[in-house]
C-alpha cells in the first residue's frame, strides 16, 4: 500500500485529500497541514516510487493511470473513506479527474493548484526532449533542467529546490516509469479537457506559470462548475511559493456553500 499520513479530528469532520504531482511527495504540503488540520480529516500520500512509497506490490514494468488511481483507492478504501474533499498539484490534476471518472461517489469539491488540463505544443516539446534526453543523462540532471524551465524565475527557486530535493528519491528506473506514463497522460487531458465537471471545482494557478497556464484558462472558461483563482508574482507551483494566499483562497472555497 502506499506510504500515507493521516491528521484525524476528535470531532465529525469531512475528509480532505491531498494528491502531489511527478516527482513530488507528502512534503509537498508541508505549508497546507497546519492550516487545513482544524477543519478537515486529512490524507497525505506518496504516490508509488515517490517520498516513501517505494517496492511496492505488484511491480510493473510500465505504468498507466489505472494503476496510479487504484494505488489510492487501496488507501481510501482501507480507511473506509465514502466522500473527500481532494486536492492535487500539477499532474495529480489529471490523476484526480480520472479519480472522479471511476468513482464520482467518492469526490466532493476538487482544488486543483497548477493544473495541468492540455497538451499544449509546449508541453509536448518538453516531454519529447526529456525522452531524448534520457539516453544521455541521468534522470536527476534532466529533472534540475526541465525544473529550472518551468520555474525559471527568481521568486521560484523555493519550490524549486524543494521539488529537486523530493525527486532525489526517485531512481532511474522508477523515473523512466513514470515518464512512460506520458504516453497516455496526452489521451487523459484530451479526454477530460471538453468533460463537463459535476463536482464544484476551484482551479489556481500561478500568473507566471508559462508553460500550464493558458490553458487552465482555456479549460475553466467552459465549465460551469470550475472557477480560476489567479495568484501575481507566482509560478507553477503556487501552494509553495504563495503558499498563504493558496491557503486562504482553498479553505474559503473549500468551506463554503455549494
Amino acid at each position: 500500500m502506499l506510504h500515507y499520513k493521516i491528521h484525524r479530528l476528535p470531532t465529525d469532520a469531512p475528509w480532505l485529500v491531498f494528491i502531489h504531482g511527478a516527482g513530488g511527495a507528502i512534503a509537498t504540503w508541508k505549508y497546507q497541514t497546519e492550516a487545513f488540520k482544524p477543519f478537515f480529516h486529512l490524507l497525505l500520500l506518496d504516490l508509488r516510487d515517490h517520498g516513501l512509497s517505494k517496492d511496492m506490490e505488484p511491480a510493473y514494468p510500465s505504468y498507466n493511470f489505472d494503476i496510479v488511481c487504484t494505488d489510492i483507492l487501496e488507501v481510501i478504501d482501507h480507511l473506509k473513506i465514502e466522500k473527500a474533499n481532494f486536492i492535487s498539484l500539477s499532474l495529480g490534476s489529471a490523476i484526480l479527474q480520472r479519480l472522479d471518472q471511476r468513482r464520482p461517489a467518492l469526490v466532493d469539491k476538487m482544488v486543483m493548484a497548477g493544473g495541468v488540463f492540455r497538451a499544449t505544443l509546449k508541453m509536448r516539446v518538453l516531454v519529447h526532449a526529456s525522452k531524448l534526453l534520457n539516453l544521455l543523462l541521468p534522470y536527476r540532471y534532466i529533472y534540475a533542467l526541465f525544473s529550472l524551465i518551468i520555474l525559471p524565475k527568481k521568486n521560484h527557486e523555493k519550490s524549486r529546490r524543494l521539488y529537486r530535493q523530493q525527486a532525489k528519491r526517485l531512481t532511474q528506473a522508477e523515473y523512466m516509469k513514470w515518464v512512460g506514463l506520458y504516453g497516455e497522460f496526452f489521451k487523459v487531458l484530451d479526454e477530460c479537457f471538453y468533460r463537463p465537471l459535476k463536482k464544484w471545482s476551484l482551479v489556481v494557478m500561478g500568473a507566471e506559470d508559462h508553460v500550464f497556464f493558458k490553458a487552465a484558462h482555456r479549460f475553466v472558461a467552459h465549465q460551469e462548475k470550475a472557477t480560476l483563482v489567479v495568484i501575481e508574482r507566482c509560478g507553477h507551483i503556487c501552494n509553495i511559493e504563495q503558499w498563504q494566499r493558496f491557503n486562504v483562497e482553498a479553505l474559503a472555497f473549500l468551506k463554503g456553500k455549494g
